[in-house]
């Protein structure tokens, strides 16, 4: 009785409705925006500069246009292999360390006297443990905000991502102007030390999940609720977990961070639910995103190069309006049925390019389709209640990491069908897809295998390792995710189920 009590008080903690105003009332709230306000700002101007650097050293746009992609393509890597380290290690320490690296970075390649194919290693090797630090940042936010609040900072995080993405590329061309490459570097430098700076004195100290005894063991109050004190949606108390049980996979804590990686990868994605939740927020994005790098070669070929920049800039306002009014606008159950249909209206406007649309119809065809990112919204308390707390860091990293491959794969595909037909007819061919994709993922945008968590909504996981889910209220993700006899894990209680947009440098 009282368990049932319990389950129906978080229930009601999740569907309470919260505001902006209450996210921004949190003061690490505001300490985690900031910062992460910094960092894209820094990350883009950063980007920028060291491509033009590039280019002004040996005047190759194929080496201009490495420079400024190169610092992504290793994150796929580092999300791939290192991500158990998000969980093992404190996040503030985390955060900081990733801020320091991106300092002495932009100090060494604002030196300038280097090779370039030393300074190309160089921005390839920061690159690797990016998705660490990310996951780390996006781990804490489920600690600082809770239930509907969570949803709305997330919102928030990525309203912001493109406003600061638009912004930086302005400033940017501006210190570029101004100042020159170089000197760009320096106050990207500074950005980043700024960020390192807010992190360190505003947050927080959280020990790390995997090394938390209050986490990993120790008897839960079956009748205490998951988020004990705050309105609407603040976090409260850390949870508490079920006591530990054996591994039968013999792991311990302390395995390689890079087995612990892969295997808790493939127990992540072994569960159903879990799966599911991954699955539709990859693929979705996946081919309307990847259909923005044809616009470049549509508008070039329809004599209008200079509009790329008007649709690309409409694309990331659509992006950021639309988060913006579903976060504000739809209470947290419509935002959960809405999935499907903001999730079509990723591909429903590309249809509209197969009339060969001038500028301003593109503008607005791109605009209203990556509104639909908003679908989003609707998946992300789901996720955070399927993942367990103790794995927590991995699992987010891996939604991010994901993303970002999904997108590069969706940018290829639909430049590999460019080359086959007009640029209009492949972008409104990913539109297609981007339907065939939401239809078959349904049951997951819907929340239809809910029947998979378990009876009190907290994501009990099998123990057979397939990720099959159990509803004797204990929570293993196989024998993968228990972390040796004291290291069993438990998933954050109460509720019923959690991009970058384009994915975040930013987590």
């Amino acid at each position: 009785m009282s368990q049932s009590v319990s389950g129906a008080a978080n229930q009601a903690a999740h569907q309470e409705r919260s505001t902006f105003r209450t996210c921004f009332g949190v003061a690490e709230f505001r300490v985690l925006f900031g910062s992460q306000l910094l960092l894209v700002l820094g990350d883009t101007v950063k980007m920028l500069a060291f491509s033009v650097l590039v280019y002004a050293r040996t005047g190759s746009p194929g080496l201009a246009a490495l420079a400024y992609m190169i610092g992504f393509l290793p994150q796929v890597a580092g999300g791939m292999l290192l991500l158990s380290l998000a969980d093992r290690w404190r996040p503030r320490a985390l955060m900081v360390a990733g801020d320091l690296l991106r300092v002495a970075t932009c100090l060494v390649l604002s030196a300038g006297d280097l090779p370039i194919g030393v300074m190309l290693a160089l921005v390839f090797a920061a690159g690797v443990p990016t998705p660490l630090f990310s996951a780390a940042r996006a781990a804490v936010l489920p600690d600082v905000l809770a239930g509907d609040a969570y949803v709305l900072g997330r919102a928030v995080f990525t309203t912001t991502l493109a406003g600061a993405q638009v912004a930086g590329l302005a400033v940017g061309g501006g210190l570029l102007a101004v100042t020159g490459a170089h000197h760009a570097l320096l106050i990207t430098a500074a950005l980043s030390l700024g960020s390192a700076a807010l992190t360190r004195w505003g947050l927080r100290d959280r020990p790390a999940r995997s090394a938390d005894p209050a986490r990993a063991a120790g008897p839960a109050d079956p009748t205490g609720p998951a988020h004990p004190a705050g309105p609407a949606g603040l976090a409260g108390p850390a949870r508490a977990a079920r006591p530990a049980r054996p591994d039968r996979a013999g792991s311990t804590p302390h395995s390689g961070a890079v087995r612990t990686t892969l295997r808790v990868n493939r127990a992540l994605l072994a569960d159903r639910a879990i799966r599911g939740l991954l699955l539709a927020g990859w693929l979705p994005p996946m081919l309307s995103i990847g259909a923005e790098a044809v616009y470049v070669p549509y508008l070039t070929g329809e004599g209008t190069a200079w509009g790329a920049g008007v649709v690309l800039a409409a694309a990331a306002a659509g992006m950021g309006v639309g988060e913006f009014a579903v976060g504000r606008f739809a209470p947290p159950a419509a935002r959960e049925r809405l999935t499907v249909p903001l999730a079509l209206l990723l591909g429903a406007p590309l249809l509209g390019f197969a009339a060969r649309p001038g500028v301003a119809g593109a503008a607005a065809l791109a605009a209203l389709a990556a509104a639909g990112l908003a679908y989003n919204l609707g998946l992300q308390r789901r996720f955070l209640d399927a993942v367990p707390e103790k794995v927590r860091g991995q699992a987010f990293g891996l939604q991010t990491s994901g993303l970002m491959t999904a997108q590069a794969l969706g940018a290829a595909a639909v430049g590999a069908v460019a080359e086959l037909v007009p640029a209009h007819l492949a972008i409104a061919l990913s539109g297609c897809g981007v339907i065939a994709v939401v239809l078959a993922l349904r049951g997951d945008l819907r929340g239809d295998r809910r029947g998979d968590l378990g009876a009190d909504g907290r994501g009990d996981l099998g123990g057979d390792g397939r990720g099959d889910l159990r509803g004797d209220g204990r929570a293993d993700v196989g024998a993968d995710l228990r972390g040796g006899p004291s290291g069993r894990i438990s998933p954050p209680p109460g509720g019923a189920g959690a991009r970058p947009s384009p994915a975040e440098p930013a987590g």
